[in-house]
């Protein structure tokens, strides 16, 4: 191989503009390969967002495709061309809406990317009049779910935006060399699904939690009538399924994602369980617990977290232990500070708010799992979560809801109850906080499991031997379908 190897990170919502989670993991696969050359390219909300992280020299270029800000600019194509475009336009949108015609989805999202980087202006194409007529038209014919909704000119107003939104990482030029490594999928997926139609370069897709699981949670209170919601999310898991079936391997980090990728059309043979890693030394045991019974939370103040339970279980643990405390740290998103008032709300309501402390960001984090007798997870979805693993390596006591990897990630080293249950959490940490005995056993016991099977060292190793044989060979990565070994272990000779 001649040169250094070039990797082009596609991010959503995360890295560099955004502190925690999978954020984290970029850095450390960024930091861990000094050798290799990083360029990113994340999808973002305004454009306007400031990078949070300080970015190392390997890290060569850094670029946005800001999804609400500044409608781009061009003019819509007119006479043939827009008849043109409307009738390719109209065959993705029937492949949004009907499981028969779903096999025209990915060459039409292709032609879309080709108009939209041979000069057209996908934004205007997407806004004209006709192509709004084009999807009242379309979702109203009898054969569709959606007619019986009658489909309002406001809806389709609706849709569209929407659309329009999710379709502009079409429009930035893709990676034309290297490994194109999407770290989430959805949206992040488009411009690796584009460099490798467009310029052969190899996709790598590491899920970290499910992408399109969390837009169906997240669609079932959003504000719109269910036609909008059904061509939205019908692109979605299209989507989804020509990421699961496009890209040349597929890395989750943990065997609850692998069967959704599975389900989604991917092939199994092209699938490999990375396990996210921590460094031990960053988080060595957290020392004498506090005084006062504490139950400690580290994470994005986000409803994919759901605090809401949280401190619903909390409040019932007071009822238990009525000098028990609780304490959250971390911060929402921007434009999600309406989720933190809601949990401060909630609080005050059910009497706990004294007793509740809203920390916000901290800059080392594993003092906020020092800070409690026991650390908990109340998430509805998750990867393989690294505050587990964190609070894990520091020899604490742990309560997490069984999502995603959960599971995985704590085996028999904490205890681990049903998502959006207050009084299973409640009973669970109650047990624990009146268990000084238990807590240090299960404690301990998780900081020997991190050592022996999440270190960041074996992660990274892993990692550079992935984008070496993706731009050599990527059938030396693939194993016989059914094969559920994790790649790490197979791997861990090259570190």
């Amino acid at each position: 191989m001649h040169g250094p190897v070039e990797v082009t990170l596609l991010t959503e919502g995360t890295y560099p503009y955004v502190h925690g989670g999978v954020s984290v993991w970029c850095d450390q696969l960024v930091q861990g390969m000094p050798d290799v050359r990083f360029h990113v390219l994340g999808i973002t909300g305004s454009g306007r967002e400031p990078q949070v992280w300080t970015l190392p020299p390997q890290v060569a270029s850094v670029s946005s495709v800001p999804l609400w800000g500044r409608t781009p600019g061009g003019s819509a194509p007119r006479g043939r061309d827009l008849r043109r475009f409307l009738a390719g336009y109209e065959r993705f949108l029937l492949s949004l809406l009907d499981q028969d015609f779903e096999k025209y989805f990915a060459d039409e999202l292709y032609e879309l990317a080709e108009f939209a980087l041979t000069g057209g202006s996908l934004t205007a194409a997407l806004r004209t009049e006709g192509a709004l007529r084009s999807l009242q038209k379309l979702w109203q014919r009898p054969f569709l779910a959606t007619h019986a909704s009658q489909p309002t000119v406001q809806d389709a107003l609706e849709a569209t935006d929407l659309l329009e939104h999710a379709l502009r990482p079409l429009t930035v030029q893709p990676p034309s060399r290297g490994v194109a490594h999407a770290v989430t999928g959805g949206l992040a997926v488009l411009p690796g699904l584009t460099a490798r139609r467009f310029h052969g370069v190899p996709l790598l897709l590491s899920e970290h939690g499910i992408y399109l699981r969390e837009r169906y949670l997240s669609y079932r209170s959003a504000p719109y009538r269910w036609p909008v919601k059904a061509l939205i999310l019908g692109f979605f898991r299209l989507l989804a399924t020509e990421g699961y079936r496009g890209a040349d391997l597929i890395t989750p980090c943990n065997r609850y994602n692998r069967r959704w990728e599975e389900r989604g059309g991917c092939d199994p043979q092209r699938i490999r369980t990375v396990y996210n890693g921590v460094d031990p030394e960053l988080f060595p045991y957290a020392g004498p617990e506090p005084e006062a019974p504490t139950l400690s939370w580290a994470g994005r103040v986000d409803p994919i977290k759901d605090l809401e339970t949280l401190i619903q279980a909390f409040a019932l643990v007071r009822v238990e232990i009525p000098n028990a405390a609780l304490r959250l740290f971390g911060a929402p998103p921007a434009g999600g500070e309406a989720y933190l008032e809601r949990c401060r709300a909630l609080a005050a309501e059910l009497g706990v708010a004294a007793a509740v402390t809203f920390e916000g960001r901290i800059d080392t984090v594993r003092h906020a799992y020092a800070a409690g007798s026991v650390v908990m997870l109340s998430s509805i979805s998750e990867g393989f979560p690294f505050s587990l693993i964190e609070a894990m390596a520091c020899g604490r006591a742990t309560v997490s809801t069984d999502v995603g990897g959960v599971r995985e990630a704590v085996a028999d080293t904490g205890l681990v109850v049903p998502p959006r249950d207050p009084e299973a959490m409640a009973r669970a940490a109650v047990g624990l906080l009146r268990d000084q005995r238990r807590r240090q056993e299960l404690g301990d016991a998780a900081r020997a499991r991190v050592i022996e099977q999440f270190t960041l060292g074996r992660t990274v190793a892993t990692f550079r031997t992935v984008y070496e044989a993706l731009l050599e060979d990527p059938t030396r990565l693939w194993s016989p379908a059914g094969d559920p070994t994790p790649m790490r272990s197979r791997m861990a000779a090259t570190a």
